[in-house]
């Protein structure tokens, strides 16, 4: 915990910033880099009927840290796709889901 679940980025690119993801978040986020997920989810996206192209589009779910926490995490994973793609205007989607420790269970215990 912390998750992060990526959709409409090629696997390798989310592999590629995993790393700087863990490294710049893992302080920011006051989690030990062990307990960082990274995913990556194939996606398919329609419009009116046809296949679409779709920007990438991240979730974050994690224990709420407050606004200005989450903004800088929003702005560094959106600054960490535009590089791994090498698109540095490429429109990215942020969204947070927050979780509650007592609903978060970890080998049969919540926190």
């Amino acid at each position: 915990m912390p998750h992060f679940r990526f959709r409409a980025i090629a696997p390798e690119y989310v592999q590629q910033l995993s790393q700087p993801l863990v490294d710049e978040l893992h302080t920011l986020m006051e989690s030990p880099e062990g307990d960082f997920t990274i995913e990556h989810i194939p996606a398919s996206f329609f419009f009116a009927g046809q296949p679409s192209d779709a920007y990438p589009f991240v979730e974050v779910l994690y224990f709420d840290r407050g606004q200005a926490v989450q903004d800088e995490i929003a702005r560094v994973i959106t600054r960490l796709v535009r590089e791994a793609n090498g698109q540095p205007e490429q429109d990215v989607a942020v969204i947070f889901t927050h979780l509650q420790p007592v609903n978060y269970y970890d080998n049969g215990e919540h926190y």
